[in-house]
């Protein structure tokens, strides 16, 4: 069989969520919001494919650049670039 080379491939526990986590997630994480300035951790919902950013960000944090539609641009920094990633509020999680 072929191997194939989609945006989810390597990714059998980082995108899977635990027994306890299964199912749909609350409205809350949809309807967050957040101003321009604001530290994000990028936390991947595997529920939501929607406005899921590639899974090499899932667990960085970032900044909220502007806003485009219901999704944040985020400025991430990847090694040694500064990389703007558009992500959907589900996967998002405000730094405490």
């Amino acid at each position: 069989m072929a191997k194939s080379h989609g945006i989810r491939t390597n990714t059998r526990y980082k995108l899977s969520k635990s027994v306890r986590r299964r199912g749909i997630s609350p409205v809350v994480k949809a309807i967050q919001e957040f101003e321009v300035g604001a530290r994000v951790h990028i936390i991947i919902d595997p529920s939501i494919h929607k406005g899921m950013p590639h899974p090499k960000y899932h667990g960085k944090t970032g900044t909220v650049m502007g806003k485009r539609g219901r999704a944040f641009i985020l400025s991430v920094s990847d090694q040694d670039a500064t990389k703007s990633v558009i992500v959907f509020p589900e996967h998002l999680a405000a730094q405490k």
